[in-house]
């Protein structure tokens, strides 16, 4: 009954959101972004799209994404957004980042990657126009795909700090504890096996269309290069999102190598109270800025 319910609850919202979107005007990028998808399609195979297309989204989206917090560290407006300002990135931190980057995205990911195309024929994934899903369902399946891969990872990533195994895998992540963006996917190659299966499960639950496999790794890596990022830039959009962790949360888990294990969402931190430290310290830091207030007034 229960079940029945909540079905037709989702068919109201879905046909809501149908009829609000007959009266929006026509997306001026709709017919390029046709045109472009069309071409691709008539000059290139299955294959190739499925494989060296995803590296290329995620290649591109990835490094895109870093490429503002890398820039922050030479803007000294910015350092005001730093969130700890007294642990300044060093080049050969971010050296030593970048070449693990490309051994795990190369070496590890991209036979990942390369599956891609026998997982879309397995299940009989579209690739055509046609079919894609209107923008509405394509973000609630990223949704979707987030709350998934937030129970995974919130799980996986506290198995991994168990003291018998965290010297041996994700101590490699935790040699940052000033996180920055590009360092979100540095970690060991079995970690980045473990965590990352997280992100394929949305997939096999939800994908109905190849469009859903590169707009949820954007999405993905979005919200990984935004908690890293080490910097909490006020009106980021995000932050918008119910229960969004964002950078503050993150970091704090860098700093304290304990607690806020989640990905993206606050809540099963707050169901299991592993987030207790971080709620401590930012009730310490709260009043240590009344205290600097009254002292200056």
């Amino acid at each position: 009954m229960a079940a029945n319910e909540s079905i037709d609850i989702l068919n109201s919202a879905y046909l809501a959101v149908e009829y609000i979107d007959s009266f929006l005007p026509d997306n001026p990028l709709q017919q390029p972004f046709k045109n472009a998808w069309n071409y691709m399609l008539d000059n290139y195979t299955k294959f190739q799209i499925a494989t060296w297309g995803s590296l290329i989204v995620h290649e591109l989206s990835y490094f895109l994404l870093c490429l503002p917090g890398f820039t922050f560290q030479f803007i000294p407006y910015m350092q005001k957004y730093k969130i700890q300002q007294d642990k300044p990135e060093t080049w050969e931190k971010q050296w030593k980042c970048f070449k693990m980057l490309l051994f795990n995205q190369f070496c590890v990911q991209l036979p990942l990657i390369c599956g891609t195309y026998y997982f879309t024929e397995y299940f009989s994934i579209p690739y055509d126009w046609e079919r894609m899903p209107r923008w509405y369902v394509l973000l609630a399946q990223c949704f979707g795909c987030a709350v998934i891969e937030d129970a995974w990872h919130y799980f996986l990533h506290r198995l991994l700090h168990h003291k018998r195994i965290y010297k041996y895998i994700h101590k490699v992540h935790h040699e940052f504890i000033t996180p920055f963006g590009m360092q979100a996917e540095y970690a060991h190659p079995l970690e980045t096996l473990i965590l990352g299966a997280g992100f394929f499960i949305g997939i096999i639950v939800f994908c109905n269309h190849m469009i859903l496999l590169w707009a949820w790794v954007i999405c993905r890596l979005v919200e990984t290069v935004d908690v890293h990022s080490g910097y909490d830039i006020p009106l980021n959009p995000l932050h918008l999102v119910p229960f969004y962790a964002g950078a503050r949360f993150h970091d704090f888990h860098h700093m304290n190598f304990i607690g806020n294990y989640a990905s993206t969402f606050t809540w099963w931190d707050r169901i299991f109270g592993t987030d207790y430290q971080y709620i401590s310290y930012q009730e310490k830091e709260k009043n240590q800025e009344l205290l600097t207030k009254k002292k200056s007034n």
